[in-house]
């Protein structure tokens, strides 16, 4: 029995070993792979600073694109407002137009009505055709 505990912990200790061999860097490396204090080597550091530039590389384009489709969405919101401010206007003028016709239509009317009760019936309207 303490035979077999031993050799059960020889065994043990042969693969703690072995996995603790594994973890450990070979003494021959250069200072590029050795770890910085937070535990990174300076190929990691590099690819993250690779990675970091490319991404504010695409958030700059990004914001740039952004910027150009405000851009385009407040000139297009101006044009409209142009556009509307001028088709009010036509249409503003139109109804004035309109009005002025009738209100001047209108007091010519009055004014022949008025004259076809005081007794000049050329300014009388023609008599209607009953309806049938």
């Amino acid at each position: 029995m303490t035979r077999n505990m031993m050799a059960a912990t020889a065994a043990l200790a042969l693969l703690a070993s072995g996995q603790a061999a594994a973890f450990q860097t070979p003494a021959d490396t250069t200072s590029a792979a050795k770890p910085a204090k937070d535990g990174t080597t300076a190929e990691e550091r590099s690819n993250t600073a690779r990675l970091n530039a490319e991404q504010a590389s695409r958030a700059r384009a990004d914001n740039t694109t952004y910027a150009q489709e405000v851009s385009a969405a407040q000139q297009q919101v101006a044009h409209d407002q142009t556009v509307f401010t001028e088709e009010t206007a036509v249409y503003e003028a139109e109804k004035a137009r309109v009005a002025a016709m009738s209100a001047e239509e209108r007091m010519k009317w009055e004014a022949d009505a008025a004259a076809c009760k005081a007794g000049d019936t050329t300014r009388c309207a023609a008599p209607t055709k009953p309806p049938r």
